[in-house]
């Protein structure tokens, strides 16, 4: 695959689960572009707005550094890992704590162009 097909965007700790995240990101994999912009301003998770951010981001990313168009991209390739955790410990009974586990994740989407990559496949 040549590389000049495809652009990216890349979310660095984004303050979600990781699993949570999994959960949207699972529906608009191999979604055209537009359908994905669809499906995540519909979807009623908090998670939604960090990947249409993302989304919007990679298509802009596209358009003007690749000159690809718009409305011929799909997600192809759209994946969430777990980034560094943060710690905070809260107060309990008899002097303990408690501690509470701030996750965050990394998450990359991958545009590509249908009628480019049917060319080189």
């Amino acid at each position: 695959m040549t590389p000049y097909v495809q652009a990216y965007a890349l979310g660095q700790h984004i303050y979600m689960s990781a699993d949570k995240a999994r959960r949207v990101i699972d529906q608009i994999r191999w979604r055209s572009y537009e359908e994905a912009l669809m499906i995540l301003e519909l979807m009623p998770y908090r998670t939604c707005y960090s990947i249409l951010k993302l989304v919007y981001s990679a298509a802009a990313n596209a358009s003007h550094n690749k000159g690809l168009n718009k409305a011929n991209l799909f997600i192809c390739k759209a994946e969430v890992n777990e980034s560094t955790t943060m710690n905070k410990f809260k107060p309990r009974a008899r002097g303990r704590n408690f501690k509470i586990k701030k996750r965050t994740c990394n998450i990359t989407i991958v545009l590509k162009d249908i009628n480019l990559y049917s060319l080189y496949r």
